[in-house]
């Protein structure tokens, strides 16, 4: 029988490979609308609200643009939604894979809350639901009318949210929930207000009807906002693969200052795209920020070893500690690996544990039994460059320690 864990480690890579790819599409479309209605220019007569004169590949692109809409319905409309919709699907896939079926190691976080596993995806799941309702709630009450106040308060919004999840979940966890937050609002965005607002314009057009200008106003509003949520949203897409923004206890105060960043950025691109100046003010408060998250990050991050030496260990982690083999591969991943997964690591130039997978105890071990049998056991990936020396029985008693367990 192939190995479950290798079929769904793979299942996984391939699940963030469409991920990655369909938000690149989504991305890369999102931006160069943004910055092509930027960019028109609207001094034109006629009909068009703007035109722009492009180059690319060889050939040259004349765009026009129409507020509402066109005279009449062109022949061939391309659509732009799927991209949105494969990196929502994908993105949701890829959170159960890692978050739900995983969640005995990468959800809950037991020193926080007391919560069975399905609990603790029943929040995860309903969190992303009851933020689009928020969220669209505040778009079309009056606030609609008053763009900047909205985002303020979305900010707000987003800052609770990420405060909530660490009350509950693991840093790591609480990082991702957040950016898929942000993703369910952006996918809900052209699912519900952008996609249905032209579906309306175009059956106006069809039916020989003046289209009403609010709903391109108001699917403007939705894009705009789906433009500034872009670049946090990848970061902590991204976090996973560095402690040092997850595993602090300041890291809700880092996602926050994030989506600062976030604004600061997309801000000075906005504005050059429209030829309103070259407001380099934004680098350095983008750069102050960047300073600001470093330093919360360097706030103690784990506990002293003695005291998570006296955590009792959980059920998931009693089942590899108890498993035939654990006393062999237990002392070959402290003598191969602790040096460096460790709270307070002695393998020069490494001052966190990488990634924070700690290897020290025998609760540390036994939770983290998966990542070392695929890293350290069925592949040669750890440790890196085999720099410690690990023979190919170690990998062996790996390997028996852990198909023992039942994984």
């Amino acid at each position: 029988m192939y190995d479950f864990a290798v079929f769904w480690d793979w299942m996984a890579f391939a699940v963030r490979w469409l991920h990655v790819i369909t938000a690149i599409a989504w991305i890369g479309s999102s931006f160069y609308f943004i910055a092509l209605d930027l960019g028109l220019n609207r001094d034109i007569p006629g009909p068009a609200d703007g035109e722009e004169w492009q180059v690319h590949g060889g050939g040259f692109y004349h765009i026009q643009k129409y507020l509402v809409a066109p005279e009449r319905m062109p022949e061939h409309l391309t659509w732009f939604k799927w991209e949105s919709y494969a990196t929502w699907l994908s993105g949701a896939a890829l959170l159960m894979i890692v978050y739900w079926v995983g969640g005995e190691l990468y959800l809950i976080d037991a020193q926080k809350a007391d919560l069975a596993l399905w609990q603790g995806i029943l929040i995860s799941a309903a969190s992303l639901t009851v933020g689009w309702l928020v969220y669209d709630f505040l778009c079309k009450s009056g606030l609609g009318e008053r763009p900047t106040l909205l985002m303020v308060l979305l900010f707000v919004l987003l800052v609770a949210m990420g405060w909530g999840y660490n009350q509950i979940f693991t840093g790591r966890a609480m990082m991702l929930h957040l950016g898929a937050f942000t993703a369910t609002i952006m996918t809900a965005n052209v699912f519900f207000i952008i996609m249905p607002n032209q579906r309306i314009v175009v059956d106006d057009l069809k039916n020989g009807r003046t289209p009403d200008p609010k709903y391109g106003k108001i699917a403007k509003l939705r894009s705009t906002h789906n433009n500034y949520l872009t670049l946090p949203v990848v970061f902590l897409m991204l976090s996973n693969h560095y402690p040092l923004a997850f595993a602090t206890q300041y890291n809700w105060i880092i996602a926050a200052l994030v989506f600062l960043m976030g604004v600061t950025i997309r801000h000075y691109f906005n504005t050059r795209h429209a030829r309103g100046g070259n407001p380099t003010w934004t680098w350095l408060v983008t750069a102050l920020l960047f300073i600001a998250i470093m330093w919360l990050s360097t706030a103690p991050m784990y506990k002293p070893l003695e005291e998570a030496e006296a955590q009792p260990l959980t059920p998931f982690e009693q089942r590899f500690a108890s498993a035939d083999g654990f006393e062999e591969a237990h002392d070959v991943v402290l003598g191969r690996c602790s040096m460096c997964h460790a709270r307070e690591p002695v393998w020069e130039g490494i001052l966190w544990a990488p990634k924070g997978v700690l290897l020290e105890t025998e609760a540390d071990i036994a939770r983290n039994a998966k990542q070392i049998y695929l890293q350290a056991g069925v592949s040669h990936a750890m440790p890196p460059a085999n720099v410690t020396y690990m023979e190919p029985e170690d990998r062996d008693a790996i390997i028996r320690w852990v198909r023992n367990a039942g994984l």
